[in-house]
């Protein structure tokens, strides 16, 4: 399992949201299996969002067009700043308890 990790600031989290909203059909043909959104609890203005896939190669080719996407003010409008972006390879998972 490949993550797709990305954080970064934003403007307001309900208009983020509403955006993030509308690409799930982006979300769908990269072949996301699942995505977690946190935020830091200190920090309204800031989230992560964690986006499972099968490979590196879909990360990738998902991250290449949410680059296209950030690039468009107009398509992204609560995203603020430069965002940080992690493709991670899990290499173990447990559940505890």
């Amino acid at each position: 399992m490949t993550t797709l990790h990305i954080e970064h600031a934003i403007s307001d989290f309900t208009a983020w949201k509403a955006s993030f909203d509308r690409y799930s059909g982006l979300r769908a043909e990269a072949r996301v299996r699942s995505f977690e959104i946190s935020q830091p609890d200190d920090d309204p203005l800031y989230v992560m969002v964690r986006l499972e896939l099968d490979n590196a190669e879909d990360a990738r080719a998902l991250l290449e067009k949410v680059r296209e996407l950030w690039a468009n003010r107009e398509a992204t409008p609560a995203f603020r700043g430069s965002p940080r972006v992690s493709i991670l390879t899990s290499k173990e998972r447990r559940q505890l308890g």
